[in-house]
Order: structure tokens, then C-alpha cells, then sequence
């Protein structure tokens, strides 16, 4: 897999040292560096979520050699886990972290591979609009039902409201990566 920064587009893989950062890349102005950010802080509390599991999972371990272990660590766990990965979705998107094929776009030319790409936002977008409609009615099943944790009586749909959070960011990063893709297409962005 190669780098980040080299399956950008408008980056050739050899242009990676470049001199100039543009305005996109700091984070950006307005709705777009506001989204941004929103999925970069989104990404942060989800490895803090993560962090705070490990913990738990430490201090149940010691707990239950010297005391008494933390009583329903395993559905925590479950949880935030689950709350962790999905909020690294939209980052993952964002930034063009996905796990990609690089051997078939190698040669590739950047357009090739912006168009390649522009698939690939098009297709992250119809996965979280389609996860995000359906773990929605998934979430008001579960509070109908009143469904609940075995030991901590934690209610299941209350696990969703995160789920669909990042299922929205994603969706926000598809449209952004789309339109960066669609401007190498367009030619409105040069390649480096």
C-alpha cells in the first residue's frame, strides 16, 4: 500500500517533498476545513474512546488478580470497540487511508487514478447512506424493544447514536474526496 500523500489527487507518487501546502491541505476555510476538522476531532475522540477501553480492560485485569474484576468490562469493551472503529470511517476517507490495490495503478496515470478514486467516493458514499438508513431503523427497533446489556443494562440503541454520527461524517468525507477527485478530472487541479 502505498502512502497517503501519494494517492491524493493531483500527486504523483514522486512528488511527495513538495515546497507549498494549499489552503485545502491546513485544514481549509469554511464548510469544507469546518468538515474537516469536525472529522478530525471525530477521529481524536474515537481513539480517546479506545484509549479509555484498554484502561478498563486494564483495571478489570489487575482488579480481578488483586480485588474484584470490573463487572460488565466485556460489553463495554464490545461497545466502545465498535464506537472506535466506526468514528475512524470518515478519517479513513478523508485522508485516503483506505486500503487501496496499488498494484493496478502503479503506471496509472493521476487522472486514471482520480477517476479510480472518484468510484471509490461514489461507492463509500451509497455504503453510508444505505448503513446509515438502515442502523437508524435498526436503533429505533432496539429502543422499542428496550434491549439491554446482560450485566450493565446499558440500552442497546443508545450504541447507534455514535454509529450514525460517523456514518454522516463518512458521508461528508465521500462528497469532499468526490469533489477532489472531480477537479483532477475537470483539470482545475494541476498535478504537482
Amino acid at each position: 500500500m502505498a502512502p497517503a500523500s501519494s494517492r491524493r489527487p493531483g500527486h504523483s507518487s514522486t512528488s511527495t517533498a513538495r515546497t507549498s501546502v494549499t489552503a485545502d491541505e491546513k485544514g481549509g476555510a469554511g464548510p469544507i476545513g469546518a468538515a474537516r476538522k469536525i472529522i478530525h476531532g471525530w477521529a481524536l475522540l474515537g481513539g480517546c474512546v479506545l484509549l479509555a477501553v484498554v484502561a478498563m480492560n486494564m483495571i478489570s485485569v489487575i482488579g480481578g488478580v488483586v480485588w474484584k474484576p470490573f463487572p460488565g468490562d466485556f460489553e463495554m469493551t464490545e461497545v466502545g470497540v465498535a464506537i472506535a472503529a466506526f468514528s475512524f470511517l470518515p478519517y479513513c476517507q478523508l485522508t485516503y487511508s483506505n486500503v487501496t490495490a496499488d498494484i493496478f495503478t502503479s503506471r496509472a496515470s493521476p487522472r486514471t487514478i482520480a477517476f479510480l478514486t472518484a468510484i471509490a467516493s461514489i461507492v463509500a458514499l451509497l455504503f453510508s447512506l444505505l448503513l446509515c438508513w438502515r442502523m437508524f431503523d435498526g436503533m429505533l427497533d432496539q429502543k422499542e424493544y428496550g434491549y439491554t446489556t446482560a450485566i450493565l443494562q446499558f440500552p442497546h440503541w443508545m450504541a447507534f447514536i455514535p454509529f450514525l454520527i460517523s456514518l454522516a461524517l463518512l458521508a461528508i468525507a465521500a462528497l469532499i474526496t468526490f469533489g477532489e477527485n472531480a477537479a483532477v478530472l475537470i483539470g482545475n487541479k494541476s498535478d504537482d
